[in-house]
Parts: structure tokens; C-alpha cells; sequence
């Protein structure tokens, strides 16, 4: 089976307004998983690190530099085409706004609002250690 290591990127903020701590997350807007949430994040290149990777992915996805904190944990989970290893890391954004160059859509989510939306089989066994984070 085909192997894919990615990492992603859990960007965590404390929300002025409301108080409370929150994570960004993004809908796929294209391939066969159109329309499924995701914490951002992107393919290690060779001789990279997850930390490297994250950084570099969220400079081209999301035009905005992040500081990679701490992993959060590592997600194996087989596809139907592929098994995927997901290195998650908390970050935080050190300057620039998340701008959505390849997503369709994006939001941030809070503990009470985590599961409302539908995220990708993967980054849903790394939800109870983000709901920790929040």
C-alpha cells in the first residue's frame, strides 16, 4: 500500500472577543474528499522534518508564518488508497493573516463547536487531544 506522511498543523489562538481558545480549520476544496474538514497541513519533503514541513505549508497554503510549538501526537490511519502518517503539531501564527489559497473554506472552531463540523477519518482521531488543547 502506498505510503503518505504529512504534517498538520493545529493553530491554536485565544479569541478576544469571546475568551476562549480555538483552532483553525479548513475545507478541502477539491479531489475525492471535496467539501471534508481538516487542520491544514501538507506532504514532508525529503530530508524534511514534520516541523520544517509545517512551516513551509502554511507559508504556501495559508500565506502566514507559524512557529511549530510541540507534536500533539502521530494519526496512522489507511485510506482505501493509501496509509497515511499525520505528524500533528501545535503552532501559533508569529506574523501574517491565514489567507485561503487552496482551501474552499475555513473557520475557527472551539471546544463546544469542534464536532460540528465534518472532518476527514484521519484528523478525527486526533480530536480528543485537541479538545485538551482548547
Amino acid at each position: 500500500m502506498k505510503q503518505i506522511t504529512v504534517s498538520g498543523a493545529i493553530i491554536l489562538r485565544n479569541n478576544p472577543e469571546t475568551h476562549k481558545r480555538e483552532i483553525f480549520a479548513t475545507q478541502r476544496g477539491y479531489g475525492d474528499w471535496k467539501g471534508w474538514w481538516e487542520i491544514p497541513g501538507g506532504k514532508l519533503e525529503p530530508g524534511e522534518t514534520p516541523e520544517e514541513c509545517i512551516v513551509r505549508e502554511i507559508r504556501e497554503e495559508l500565506a502566514a508564518e507559524i512557529k511549530a510549538e510541540k507534536k500533539v501526537g502521530v494519526v496512522e490511519y489507511d485510506y482505501p488508497a493509501f496509509h497515511l502518517t499525520m505528524h500533528c503539531i501545535l503552532c501559533t501564527i508569529v506574523s501574517g493573516e491565514l489567507k485561503l489559497l487552496e482551501h474552499e473554506a475555513a473557520k475557527w472552531v472551539n471546544k463546544e463547536t469542534l464536532r460540528s463540523v465534518n472532518w476527514l477519518p484521519a484528523d478525527q482521531l486526533i480530536l480528543d487531544k485537541i479538545e485538551e488543547l482548547l
